[in-house]
């Protein structure tokens, strides 16, 4: 039986705040970690993720995420994940749960979401992940839980570092993902593929 939490970093270094996640994750490497929970920098290698994504029951993926807000404004994104042709529709049509850290949470269509320069700043495309995941496995094999931690990039203008304003959000995305992660460890064991924190650099 599957199970365990990972914790992706995705985005393109070479696209200044599209690093974010990157660095998050790197900063992370050094949190006393719970046992199956397993932190990867995963870049802008969407196919990779998908298949990874299939074997843990729940993810957090870390990644740039312009939704209008202030540059370094942290979210925490609840997508729904593609539903399969069979499935309902309107269901398949429903709004993500956007929570902003420090703003008033909000709800937008998929649509909107879908538009977003989030898709297609690096080439990753979560929803293109998504799909893949979707087409991978079966129902009952996706993570039950997908969380994105998101912040408001000032530039993804080709670049090396992030901007101040992200840079300085770093250290609260970390605070977030650690909270998320002690949330899941208080609701029950993540113990799961890996025995034990690992950051893949692959």
């Amino acid at each position: 039986m599957k199970g365990g939490l990972l914790v992706a970093g995705i985005g393109n270094i070479f696209l200044s705040d599209d690093g974010f996640g990157v660095e998050v994750v790197s900063r992370l490497a050094g949190a006393d970690l719970p046992a199956g929970v397993r932190l990867a920098d995963y870049g802008i290698r969407g196919m990779h993720l998908a298949y990874d994504l299939a074997s843990y029951e729940q993810a957090i993926l870390i990644d740039a995420a312009p939704r209008g807000e202030p540059p370094g404004t942290v979210y925490v994104i609840e997508p729904d994940l593609p539903r399969r042709a069979s499935a309902d529709p309107e269901q398949a049509r429903e709004c993500p749960v956007t929570t902003p850290i420090g703003a008033v949470t909000g709800h937008s269509r998929a649509g909107a979401l879908a538009a977003s320069p989030f898709f297609d700043a690096h080439g990753m495309q979560p929803d293109v992940v998504f799909g893949m995941l979707d087409q991978l496995t079966e129902t009952d094999q996706r993570p039950s839980r997908i969380l994105v931690v998101g912040c408001e990039p000032a530039t993804v203008e080709y670049g090396m570092g992030l901007s101040e304003p992200v840079a300085s959000a770093v250290d609260e995305a970390v605070r977030v993902v650690l909270g998320l992660i002690a949330e899941q460890a208080e609701s029950g064991p993540v113990a799961g593929p890996d025995s034990g924190p690992l950051l893949a650099e692959e």
